[in-house]
């Protein structure tokens, strides 16, 4: 399933799309289109033909991408429900492929599903990979100079993309000192994540961990495990790693 080499990444899908606004499936596709906007995963880009009509609205407006050129925009109307300006038909692009396709705004659709089974946050890629293995090798995570976290028995998680996360037991987490906050993050491998702020020698290190109560069944391994990430120290074996970023995993 090579992709083809055009201004931006293009390949046809192999799985049954169906988009869901105002509680009832207005497209339906064995031949979606994925286009890589993003480096890291894709759009979907469903043919017309395979677009419930009555449901798309011309706005007169258009859009334009560097890379895609110019678009019109239409509103989505299901009853009474109205997403404005929610999807997007290139008929004019510099990449072919994509003419005669609808990209809607995956935020504004209630619901996506791959074949039978509901997709959250964005398109899975077909070239990503998550790799969830036990390890006991020591990690050691460091905050204002105190040991938050040590164990022997962490989940180390490998994905595509993304440096190693280190998933680590609740009861070899300083828990007194972590504070749970209302942020909430959603990945697409491996569901809803939660988060806590660390309280460490009076100064608050905000979001700073995060975990995952029910993950999705491919990322059963890590549920309820802790991981961190910025303003912190991880150390392996004794070996500090690199500044983990801001891309949570």
């Amino acid at each position: 399933m090579a992709r083809k080499q055009t201004p931006v990444q293009v390949e046809t899908g192999r799985k049954r799309i169906r988009v869901y606004p105002g509680g009832r499936v207005i497209a339906d596709t064995l031949a979606p289109l994925l286009v890589w906007e993003h480096p890291y995963y894709p759009a979907y880009y469903l043919p017309v033909a395979d677009v419930d009509a009555g449901v798309l609205e011309p706005t007169g407006e258009t859009a334009h991408s560097p890379s895609r050129g110019t678009a019109d925009r239409y509103t989505v109307r299901v009853g009474n429900s109205v997403a404005s300006d929610a999807a997007l038909r290139y008929d004019a692009s510099p990449v072919p492929e994509i003419s005669g396709h609808i990209r809607f705004d995956w935020d504004a659709m209630d619901a996506w599903f791959e074949e039978d089974e509901e997709v959250f946050v964005h398109p899975r890629s077909p070239y990503a990979r998550v790799d969830i293995v036990p390890s006991s090798r020591r990690v050691r995570v460091e905050i204002d100079g105190v040991t938050i976290a040590e164990t022997t028995n962490s989940r180390m998680l490998f994905e595509t993309y993304l440096p190693v996360r280190y998933y680590i037991p609740k009861t070899d987490v300083r828990m007194d000192l972590l504070e749970r906050t209302a942020t909430a993050t959603g990945c697409p491998y491996k569901g809803t994540a939660e988060y806590w702020s660390a309280r460490v020698n009076g100064n608050l290190h905000a979001d700073v961990a995060w975990s995952y109560r029910t993950p999705l069944p491919e990322s059963q391994k890590i549920a309820g495990l802790i991981a961190f990430w910025r303003d912190i120290e991880i150390f392996v074996d004794g070996v500090p790693q690199p500044v983990q970023g801001a891309l949570r995993g």
